[in-house]
C-alpha cells in the first residue's frame, strides 16, 4: 500500500550567519547616516552551502494530453475552461483556463476552507452547536429544509460542513457561512491564501436572484416559490440578466487558479495536516455528479471533488463544473477543473466533456509507477 504525505512541499536548507561587530564612530552631520569604522573591519569567510540546482525548464506536461485536451475543448460549443495540474510531477495542461467562469456550487469549497483555517487558528469546532432556522433556509437544492422544524434544526458545524460538500446543501453552506463571518471572511482567506484569480459572491441567495433578474425575498425559501417567480418574468428580462451574470459572474473563477489551489490543498500548504485530511475525505464522499469526474475514473483510482450547477435559460446553461483530485493507485495525483461556462449543448454532452477530461487524464499517466516520493 502507498502512503501519501500531505504534508512538505518546503525543504529548508540550514545556513549558518557569522557576524562581525566594530566599534563605530558616527558623522553626526545634519542629514547624514553614514557610519564610519573606527577600526579596520576583520576579514571574515562564510562557508555558505550552494542551493539546489534549478531544473533547467518546466516539466512538460504528456503531448498527448495536450492534444487531447486542446481536440476536446474544440469540439465543444460554448464558454468553457480546463486546466489539469500534476500535483507531484508539477505540469500543467490548460485550454481557456485564465477566464472567469461561473463557479456556482464549486464556491462551497472556499467556505469549507475558511471554516478550516479557522479550525487551525482554534477559533472554530467542528463539534460545535450549531442551529439551522427557518429563516436560514435558502432556496433550490437544500435537503437540510425538511429537518427544520419548531425552533429550528440543531446539529453540528461538522455536520453542516459535511451536508455542503457531499450534498451541495445551499442552506447548509449559507448557514455555514454566516458562522464563518459572511462573504467578506472567505475573500479574505482567498487573498491570504493567494489563491489567485477567484471571487467568492454574495451568498446564494443573493447569488441566484440576481442571476435571474429578481430581488431576494424570504418567501422564495419555500418550496417552488422561486422558480414560480422567476417564471413570471419577461423573458428579455432573464436574458439580459443571465448575459450580465455570464459577462462578469461575481462568482467567477479561473480554471487554472482552481487546479492551482486543489493542488497546494493536495501538497498539504493551506490547510494543517489534520484539516487537509478531513476536507479531502468529505470530497471523497461526495454524492453529486455522479455523472461527471466520477464516471470516468478506472477502478484503483480515487476522486475528491465538488461538483457546481447554474441555472437554465431554455437550452441555455450558465455554469456546469467540476473540479477536483484525481489519485493513481501509485499516489500520483491530479488536480482538474472543468467549467462550462455559458453553452446550449444539453445535459449528456456536458457531462462527457467533463468525464473525458478525466479519462483523458488517467489514460496519459499510464501504467502504476513506483511509490512517489514527496519531501518532507
Amino acid at each position: 500500500m502507498t502512503k501519501r504525505v500531505l504534508g512538505g512541499g518546503l525543504r529548508i536548507w540550514p545556513v549558518g550567519f557569522l557576524l562581525a561587530l566594530a566599534a563605530c564612530g558616527t558623522d553626526t552631520r545634519p542629514g547624514t547616516t553614514t557610519y564610519i569604522p573606527s577600526a579596520p573591519e576583520p576579514q571574515v569567510a562564510v562557508s555558505m552551502p550552494l542551493p539546489p540546482p534549478r531544473p533547467s525548464r518546466a516539466p512538460t506536461a504528456p503531448a498527448g494530453l495536450v492534444s487531447t485536451i486542446n481536440s476536446l475543448s474544440a469540439g465543444f460549443s460554448g464558454k468553457k475552461g480546463i486546466a489539469v495540474r500534476a500535483v507531484d510531477d508539477g505540469w500543467t495542461v490548460e485550454v481557456g483556463g485564465r477566464q472567469r467562469l461561473p463557479q456556482q456550487s464549486v464556491s462551497k469549497l472556499w467556505v469549507a476552507i475558511t471554516l478550516l483555517s479557522l479550525r487551525d487558528q482554534g477559533r472554530a469546532r467542528l463539534d460545535e452547536p450549531i442551529v439551522v432556522r427557518r429563516e436560514d433556509l435558502t432556496l433550490f437544492h437544500q435537503p437540510i429544509a425538511m429537518l427544520v422544524k419548531g425552533d429550528g434544526y440543531h446539529t453540528t458545524v461538522g455536520e453542516l460542513l459535511t451536508r455542503a460538500l457531499t450534498q451541495s446543501d445551499n442552506t447548509a453552506n449559507d448557514r455555514l457561512l454566516t458562522y464563518v463571518g459572511g462573504p467578506q471572511a472567505v475573500r479574505t482567506m482567498i487573498a491570504n491564501k493567494r489563491l489567485g484569480d477567484i471571487r467568492f459572491g454574495p451568498g446564494e441567495r443573493l447569488l441566484q436572484a440576481k442571476t435571474a433578474g429578481l430581488t431576494w425575498q424570504p418567501a422564495f425559501a419555500a418550496a417552488g416559490a422561486f422558480q414560480a417567480a422567476r417564471n413570471r418574468l419577461d423573458p428579455a428580462a432573464r436574458t439580459a440578466a443571465l448575459n450580465a451574470y455570464v459577462s462578469d459572474p461575481p462568482d467567477g473563477a479561473a480554471p487554472i487558479a482552481i487546479a492551482d489551489a486543489l493542488a497546494r490543498l493536495a501538497r498539504g500548504e493551506l490547510l494543517s495536516e489534520t484539516s487537509t485530511r478531513i476536507l479531502i475525505d468529505t470530497m471523497e464522499a461526495s454524492r453529486t455528479g455522479h455523472a461527471r469526474l466520477r464516471a470516468a475514473v478506472p477502478s484503483g483510482w480515487t476522486i475528491a471533488h465538488k461538483t457546481g450547477t447554474g441555472q437554465d435559460l431554455g437550452r441555455r446553461n450558465a455554469g456546469f463544473n467540476d473540479v477536483g483530485l484525481l489519485t493513481a493507485p501509485d499516489g500520483r495525483r491530479f488536480a482538474i477543473a472543468v467549467m462550462i461556462g455559458d453553452t446550449t449543448e444539453d445535459i449528456r454532452k456536458r457531462q462527457q466533456l467533463i468525464q473525458n477530461v478525466a479519462a483523458a487524464v488517467a489514460e496519459a499517466a499510464g501504467p502504476p509507477r513506483g511509490p512517489v516520493a514527496v519531501a518532507n
